[in-house]
């Protein structure tokens, strides 16, 4: 399993360094012993963080993977199962975020993660999905398609549903970006079964990004665009603060804190109060792509 989860690393690394000419992938392999834990720090374990930092196509991409173990079950991680809350557990898995440099292109976020408690349950998770800040339509039914060939049409449609409901700011009261799949507490059939569901997420997340990114990395854009840019990183930074259940897991388990806010943009900004102009392309963004939708309807009728 060790070595499928590496796998997974590797292909998405390989994907985006495909883009640039020069600048590849800082490579951080992190070991946490028990000796190095204090009372309140009970996680140990080890990774490898890998981070493409101001790049020719990226502002930041970050590309983790970890295996670790645990005294006690944190309550993000026992939120749909009370009943192994205290329980031992080792968690692996890969996660993903990708903070474009041109504001045409999206950010995109993906994970894969395999849990067992000390009782000896488990289950699988994982999913991706799409914050773009200028949005295409041909873009947003890539993404859809590959998600649905990626699980099949009813774990599609149910995963799509979970992931509107989760990556959904409440306090805004608006969706983080197009969505695509999210599952958590998922063990249906085999490990083997679920397992290769994992690996066929990432196939799909690959083809599908990398298309989207070869569409959109070179359109010319100013101030205006990198602006908003920076303004709309600003929701995902308040998603992943305040909703995000991975990053709740890593602060809650004492887990690495520089691999856990890998995921957050380094460049953003805040702006009280403010409104896209009337009939811009900025107020596009909120009237046809920040809604919930069947992005796949023309296809199925």
């Amino acid at each position: 399993m060790h070595h499928r989860f590496l796998t997974v690393q590797n292909k998405i690394i390989q994907m985006l360094e495909s883009f640039e000419d020069k600048t590849k992938f800082l490579i951080d392999s992190w070991t946490r012993e028990p000796k190095n834990l204090n009372l309140n720090n009970k996680l140990q374990g080890h990774g490898r963080t890998c981070v493409l930092a101001n790049s020719q196509y990226f502002d930041q991409a970050g590309v983790n993977f970890s295996q670790v173990q645990g005294a006690e079950l944190p309550p993000s991680a026992t939120q749909n199962r009370p009943e192994l809350a205290g329980q031992k557990f080792e968690a692996m898995g890969v996660s993903v975020v990708v903070h474009p440099k041109n504001p045409y292109v999206p950010t995109s976020h993906f994970n894969v993660r395999l849990f067992q408690s000390e009782s000896g349950v488990w289950w699988v998770g994982g999913g991706f999905d799409l914050t773009p800040y200028y949005g295409f339509e041909e873009d947003c039914v890539l993404w859809h398609e590959h998600a649905r060939e990626a699980v099949g049409e009813d774990l599609y449609l149910r995963f799509k549903k979970n992931c509107d409901q989760y990556f959904y700011l409440k306090h805004r009261q608006e969706p983080r970006g197009i969505g695509g799949l999210f599952f958590d507490d998922f063990n249906q059939g085999s490990l083997e079964e679920c397992l290769k569901l994992l690996e066929s997420v990432t196939e799909h997340y690959v083809q599908a990004l990398k298309v989207i990114i070869s569409r959109r990395k070179d359109i010319p854009y100013t101030q205006r665009e990198i602006d908003f840019q920076r303004y709309r990183r600003g929701r995902y930074v308040e998603f992943n603060l305040i909703y995000d259940r991975g990053t709740l897991f890593g602060l809650q388990s004492g887990g690495r804190t520089e691999s856990i806010l890998m995921s957050l943009p380094p460049e953003v900004s805040f702006r009280y109060n403010w409104t896209p102009e009337e009939n811009s392309p900025e107020a596009k963004l909120y009237q046809e792509f920040l809604i919930e939708k069947d992005w796949l309807a023309k296809q199925t009728q």
